[in-house]
């Protein structure tokens, strides 16, 4: 199976915790070693939304700030690539086409950010899209897609699964657009690439690895399944 692996920032490394990053370095060499073709995607996390955060207040305009979000999403893909050794290219990819053309040749891939105005949420949806990605899992720091902040209210009800279209509704409903450092589980662009291309989508809370490992190897887990427009 060819799986693409959105992993956040905070997720991959809370407070740059060696130990995080070696256990999914070894989630996804595992995933390999099962016979998938694997890519993971790396957010910025908290670290990215402190320097955009400073940026913003010594006056770099959004698109300078997009930009140093990208490099903070590179920095921690260099993190993981570290932790993988020889198991992957030594940098990241930086554009769709080579990521693709080399996970179809079963190389373990690893990228951060593309380009200003696309997050990493979108990244994966992009290159699952464009690789096309038998499954793409969302590793967030929260346990699926909710009708509510679940940090900020108590009685947020998680959804079990939703059809893409019907994401793409919610966040709309409920997010602020056009600023960097954006911190919702999905963003809107990537949820409408989701339903452009119709993959199969899990967002769990990833912060054991383990539980992505058993996603992809099982179909089971607990979180959200992001169904493609008018599967059953």
């Amino acid at each position: 199976m060819r799986v693409v692996v959105s992993v956040g920032g905070s997720v991959l490394a809370p407070n740059l915790r060696a130990d995080r990053v070696r256990e999914y370095a070894a989630c996804l060499t595992a995933l390999v070693d099962a016979g998938h073709e694997v890519a993971a995607v790396v957010g910025g996390g908290g670290v990215a939304r402190e320097y955009i955060g400073t940026a913003r207040e010594v006056g770099a305009n959004e698109g300078q700030l997009d930009q140093l979000g990208i490099e903070v999403t590179r920095l921690n893909a260099r993190l993981l690539l570290a932790a993988l050794d020889d198991r992957a290219n030594p940098t990241p990819f930086e554009a769709y086409e080579p990521a693709s053309a080399a996970l179809s040749r079963g190389e373990l891939v690893v990228m951060g950010g593309i380009v200003p105005g696309q997050t990493t949420d979108a990244v994966g949806a992009m290159l699952a899209e464009y690789a096309e990605a038998d499954l793409l899992v969302y590793a967030t720091s929260v346990p699926g897609v909710f009708d509510a902040d679940p940090n900020a209210e108590a009685d947020a009800t998680r959804y079990e699964e939703l059809s893409a279209t019907d994401l793409v509704s919610l966040i709309a409903a409920g997010e602020s657009l056009g600023s960097a450092g954006s911190s919702a589980p999905i963003d809107l662009l990537a949820a409408k690439l989701l339903q452009r291309s119709g993959t199969r989508t899990y967002v769990l809370d990833g912060s054991d690895p383990d539980r992505v490992r058993e996603a992809v190897e099982t179909g089971e887990f607990e979180g959200t399944e992001i169904r493609p427009d008018g599967s059953a």
